[in-house]
């Protein structure tokens, strides 16, 4: 369960950075996609979330 989880936050972290990278913000108002470090942040939640929807 924990190795899930811990997977669910490293891919969703990498899905977040990718985001960043490849959607981001180019004028840096957009609160969320603005930054590197909160895409991820928001990403590695949202991993973990899922994985831990799954038993």
């Amino acid at each position: 369960m924990i190795l899930h989880i811990i997977i669910g936050i490293i891919v969703g972290g990498g899905l977040g950075f990718g985001w960043y990278k490849l959607v981001g913000c180019p004028t840096g108002t957009c609160p969320l996609t603005s930054h590197p470090v909160i895409t991820m942040i928001y990403g590695a939640v949202l991993g973990m979330l899922v994985a831990t929807s799954f038993r």
